[in-house]
């Protein structure tokens, strides 16, 4: 049983693992390793299956589940056609079933046979029936570990090779594949002179619901990003604003409430938009919708980095792909600091020109979308609205007091401060 054989998943991740135990498998009775170097193979792979446990919330079938990973983790031709679209046909339908021939006998094999053989007598046992802690899963989200570990059970019990791929075909089709099927957010860093796309593992769980007023402003967002989804025309989008109003989780709830129609979001920083044209090259040839979001979007006089911006939403040769959106929020509409001497000319014979290439920028965001600071009475509102969700056992004329307390001297009166609050008053009555 030779993983060196496979053709489209070849290039797996952690594939040490994977060709260590099918080496102790193919080599279990012939004498190849000697006791010692068997032993140490072995508990090296239980150890191995262990740490894939623990960091991925995997239970049942331990083996099982790593094999599946491997395979609805894989970026390869056959899984990139695939995702989001299911079944492919031609060449790559046909070639991709040597694959899964391979995996199936993987699937079938009793790996118990490998602890008989070093004379262990259980911890096969207990991989084969594992049962987690309940405080695994710092890879993926708790939906998508669900599904690896019911996909496990059905390609385990798979009568034929057809029936295999189709449940593969059927998982690439509903989630895609690789890290972009498996995560909903990501950050970018060149390394080694590559530009890598990592996943970020803890977002924060926070749906439009949870944002209270703003509702036209929501609307808004939600109207735009729906359009993008289904392959309309949609714009980029600035959210600007007082700090605190909700800008930023805005965006994240639109995450959340749209993974599941594929979309993905990717995070970049300021000095690593001369990346964008690099990212957005990796990005057209896949088949999700990707929104890349700019948190805090505002730039100083001195700062140049807005150039690389303005191309690659407008104004560049090559047109930004159908798949990539820009999501960006700010405390100030006009994104690029400006003097006094910028209307008064100062000693540029063309300000107006000056004005115009700081505002070219902002103009460049088809959907501009205002955050104001709350009134008084929004405010109390949004205070009141968090309080009965959280059930507090106070009275309301008290929660407003000690609300109206609290903002003068954290900020002023913002969302942020209103949450900020609650999560205070949470801790003294909860």
């Amino acid at each position: 049983m030779q993983a060196s054989q496979l053709i489209f998943y070849k290039d797996s991740r952690d594939m040490t693992l994977l060709e260590d135990v099918c080496s102790l498998m193919e080599h279990l009775e012939d004498g190849f390793y000697d006791k010692e170097e068997q032993e140490r193979l072995f508990y090296n792979c239980v150890s191995g299956l262990y740490r894939c446990a623990g960091e991925s919330g995997f239970k049942g079938n331990l083996w099982h589940c790593y094999l599946t990973q491997i395979l609805v983790y894989n970026e390869n031709p056959y899984t990139v056609a695939s995702e989001l679209k299911g079944k492919v046909e031609g060449t790559l339908s046909q070639a991709v079933v040597h694959d899964y021939r391979i995996f199936m006998d993987m699937f079938a094999y009793d790996i118990k046979k490998l602890e008989e053989a070093v004379g262990n007598t259980k911890d096969m046992t207990l991989l084969t029936n594992y049962e987690g802690s309940g405080k695994e899963a710092i890879k993926y989200n708790k939906f998508i570990v669900e599904e690896i570990n019911n996909l496990a059970v059905k390609l385990a019990a798979a009568k034929d090779v057809s029936e295999f791929k189709i449940l593969l075909d059927t998982f690439y089709g509903s989630y895609g594949v690789g890290v972009f099927g498996l995560h909903k957010a990501f950050r970018v860093e060149r390394r080694e002179d590559k530009l890598h796309i990592d996943p970020i593992y803890n977002i924060a769980v926070t749906s439009l619901d949870d944002i209270v007023g703003y509702d036209n402003q929501k609307k808004r967002l939600i109207a735009n990003t729906e359009a993008f989804l289904e392959g309309k025309k949609a714009n980029n989008c600035l959210l600007f604003g007082s700090s605190g109003t909700g800008k930023s989780s805005s965006i994240r709830a639109i995450l959340n409430q749209y993974y599941g129609q594929g979309l993905r979001m990717i995070e970049v920083y300021k000095h690593q938009y001369k990346e964008l044209n690099d990212l957005i090259d990796n990005l057209k040839i896949r088949n999700y919708k990707f929104i890349i979001y700019l948190d805090d979007l505002s730039f100083e006089e001195y700062e140049t980095e807005y150039k690389y911006l303005k191309a690659v939403i407008e104004g560049g040769l090559e047109s930004k792909p159908s798949n990539v959106l820009i999501y960006a929020t700010s405390n100030r509409r006009h994104l690029v600091k400006e003097s006094v001497s910028d209307k008064d000319g100062g000693e540029d014979m063309h300000s107006n020109e000056t004005v115009e290439e700081k505002l070219s920028l902002y103009q460049r965001f088809g959907e501009s979308i205002y955050f104001g600071s709350p009134e008084k009475k929004e405010f109390n509102n949004i205070v009141t609205t968090l309080a009965k969700k959280y059930e507090l056992p106070v009275s309301e004329d008290e929660i407003l007091l000690e609300a109206n307390k609290w903002e003068l001297t954290h900020g002023g009166m913002s969302g942020r401060t209103a949450r900020q609050f609650i999560d205070a008053m949470r801790a003294k009555y909860l």
